[in-house]
């Protein structure tokens, strides 16, 4: 199922009428020369149709990079640029938009071949503020050829989160289980950032899981099951029951849609799930989120908003875990100390119950819910995927409602350590650079709950412009800040 959007940046150049068309002509092209000698040229188009001077022109630009099948949009100012022309195409085009600008390119030629478009950038900036036009503008906007193709390039995943956005909707079932109310938020900022939600009853999904009984394809899912769990196919009884809800699962997405193109899942676990399904649904959930379709726990429908920014980013897994536990003493001294230049307060456990991508986890296997087993009949609460996370790079993150409706987030780079777990469930050790300072004037200060979004990689400089193009607030956009560089609630006398 393709259920992540790829990103087609129309490059579209503007000039200042006074200014000669041919410096912003020459260099558009050298830019997306640069762009295809390095990327895959399929990612741009350049547009041939015009050099925007005019409001007219700035019209037949946008009709051609939609005729093209753009669905971002680079306005270059290859000189000083038309503020008026080069805002509206922003303004008028229905998709993520970024801005960069020509760098000079030699002494030798500052008279009749210099643009200004360093100045230019300022007008832009400016006049995309009077009209209330959002614009992706990188740290440095103005730049040679080749940066500026770089520019162009740290633009995708950005673009494809927010495409992504723009086109989706987050399918939930059932309310937030008693005593998880860290995991409710308000829905309406989802229809701010331009997000759609269907909120339905367990029942329902209940009732279309009792229909699919039988179904015919259930022997063909149950097999792909047994090749992925191999030699970790600990509970074959179970995996009838996990097919059909799968089943059930990809069968609502496509007769839910609607008319959006992508879906995120946020579904219930407990406390009645497994008693009625007779199984617990992790398993199935860490399946969908490998297929590019995140499926959150406990109804946590930002955590399944975050996990999808997070996929749209990296073109690739992420999961949803509990900021869980510490590190023990012992575990610290024999296994991270020794090799790390972490702090044992840097450390931390992440976990969840089993809805991990196999393809994430050094090993796997199936499994029961411990902590579900420990108050119902164990066969009830098969269908968890345990295994240690695989170690490497992770960017810990999350997008989040306030309760009363204000965008929060935060990002945190850090890695999971190759340390044996020695517990349950999938599970990691996490190291994030001053991470107890974090925890304490992020996480517990700002209120955030404590499920976590966790990509497969560096991604925080992605995410956050991802954040700011959606509009979270500069004061709300938090990160695990270094050493001597003060939160604002942080004691300086501790």
């Amino acid at each position: 199922m393709n259920n992540l959007p790829k990103a087609k940046v129309g490059i579209v150049a503007v000039s200042r009428d006074c200014f000669p068309e041919t410096l912003s002509v020459n260099r558009r092209k050298a830019v997306v020369d640069a762009y295809t000698a390095k990327y895959d040229a399929a990612d741009i188009y350049e547009c041939p149709v015009c050099i925007v001077e005019s409001e007219i022109h700035m019209v037949q630009a946008l009709e051609d990079i939609n005729a093209a099948g753009c669905n971002a949009l680079c306005v270059y100012l290859g000189n000083f640029g038309p503020e008026i022309a080069e805002t509206l195409l922003a303004k008028h085009f229905d998709g993520p938009v970024m801005y960069i600008a020509a760098a000079e390119e030699t002494q030798n030629d500052l008279k009749g071949g210099r643009g200004d478009a360093y100045c230019g950038m300022l007008n832009a900036s400016y006049n995309l503020k009077l009209r209330n036009v959002k614009a992706y503008i990188p740290e440095k906007p103005v730049g040679t050829a080749s940066e500026c193709a770089e520019m162009i390039h740290d633009f995708l995943p950005v673009a494809r989160a927010i495409i992504g956005l723009n086109n989706l909707k987050i399918i939930s079932f059932g309310p937030r289980p008693l005593n998880f109310l860290a995991c409710n938020a308000p829905i309406k900022q989802l229809y701010n950032i331009g997000v759609e939600i269907e909120e339905n009853s367990e029942l329902d999904l209940f009732e279309a899981y009792k229909l699919h009984e039988g179904d015919e394809r259930i022997p063909a899912k149950v097999k792909e099951m047994e090749e992925e769990l191999g030699a970790g196919n600990n509970k074959p009884q179970i995996l009838p029951r996990l097919a059909q809800y799968e089943l059930t699962l990809l069968d609502w997405i496509e007769t839910h849609r609607g008319y959006r193109k992508y879906v995120a899942i946020a579904g219930k676990c407990w406390p009645a799930f497994q008693t009625q399904f007779g199984f617990v649904p992790c398993y199935v959930n860490s399946r969908l989120t490998g297929m590019g379709i995140p499926v959150s726990c406990e109804v946590d429908i930002y955590g399944a908003l975050s996990e999808f920014i997070g996929a749209c980013v990296s073109e690739d897994a992420v999961t949803l875990l509990d900021i869980n536990n510490t590190v023990p003493d012992d575990m610290y001294a024999e296994a991270v100390k020794p090799q790390f230049a972490y702090e044992h307060t840097d450390t931390f456990m992440g976990f969840h119950c089993g809805n991990t991508s196999s393809r994430k986890l050094a090993f796997c296997n199936m499994s029961y819910q411990m902590i579900m087993a420990r108050t119902l009949p164990e066969e009830v609460t098969q269908g968890t995927l345990e295994g240690d996370i695989i170690p490497g790079d992770i960017t810990f993150y999350r997008l989040q409602s306030t309760a009363d409706c204000r965008l929060r987030a935060y990002i945190a780079q850090g890695e999971v350590l190759p340390v044996d777990t020695k517990s349950f469930g999938s599970i990691g050790v996490f190291a994030i650079p001053e991470m107890g300072r974090f925890y304490r004037h992020v996480l517990i200060e700002k209120n955030f709950p404590h499920h976590g979004a966790v990509a497969f990689g560096h991604f925080g400089k992605a995410l956050y412009e991802v954040f700011k193009y959606i509009g979270v607030p500069s004061e709300d956009l938090n990160f695990n800040q270094p050493k001597g560089m003060m939160y604002p609630t942080e004691n300086p006398f501790a």
